[in-house]
């Protein structure tokens, strides 16, 4: 075994570990019950609102670090655009997650691409040898379109386009413009929820949540995405 293997195997057991490490932190400090008590939810929503109100620049940068780290450690994003909505509400919520997410992708990508590249090309490349052809044409576009679409784990979503070579400037770019509209619904759907809890002292039914402009607007929104994300799938990835 030659010295740069030797290395990597290193790195990729030490990687392995941090995020052993911060999922038994995460688990020793936080149940079940802080997310789906009411009012422990309600009270850490206050809490987090203060904060933000207190320094909005400082409690930005930090949750931006924090999604990049969570991105980097956990490889999926599907809370953190919630919290980004829930604290910052829609508009720089969506900007923070946006750019936490695309950053932390893109680390990991060039992680990914360092270490991993040898096992995921040995476990992917015969599932998707034909994109191959499809990103060669128009590398950046192609690429866009595959962030909108999605339909695969976001961690496999980043470290996959270590089989096409894609440039890092396609990638962080195309992860923005490609994530921004799932990432704005998602991101307004926590926003609404907040505007809930703030408006609401005793929890309200399902009914009512459906119900709720801020709610059924952003599922709506959701349903057209998944849609065009099907269509686009159809016509680009046959």
């Amino acid at each position: 075994m030659n010295k740069t293997k030797k290395i990597k195997i290193i790195i990729g057991i030490s990687y392995i570990l941090i995020i052993s490490i911060f999922l038994w932190f995460f688990f020793q400090n936080f149940s079940i019950q802080d997310f789906t008590s009411y009012e422990l939810i309600k009270a850490n929503r206050d809490a987090l609102e203060t904060i933000k109100n207190n320094n909005k620049i400082l409690s930005s940068i930090f949750f931006l670090f924090f999604t990049i780290i969570w991105v980097l450690l956990l490889g999926f994003g599907a809370p953190v655009f919630l919290i980004g909505g829930f604290i910052f509400g829609k508009w720089l919520g969506t900007v923070l997650v946006v750019f936490g997410l695309s950053t932390g992708a893109t680390l990991l990508y060039i992680f990914a691409n360092f270490f991993f590249k040898d096992l995921v090309k040995d476990k992917f490349s015969s599932r998707f040898s034909n994109f191959t052809e499809k990103f060669s044409q128009n590398e950046f576009i192609f690429f866009l379109i595959y962030r909108f679409i999605g339909g695969i784990p976001f961690f496999i979503s980043n470290i996959l386009p270590t089989l096409f070579n894609i440039k890092l400037k396609n990638f962080f770019f195309g992860s923005i413009i490609g994530m921004t509209p799932q990432l704005f619904v998602g991101v307004s759907l926590g926003a609404g929820l907040s505007k809930i809890l703030k408006e609401n002292k005793e929890p309200p039914t399902l009914f009512d949540l459906i119900l709720t402009p801020d709610i059924y607007i952003p599922i709506l929104g959701l349903m057209i995405l998944v849609i065009l994300a099907f269509y686009f799938r159809k016509l680009f990835f046959k």
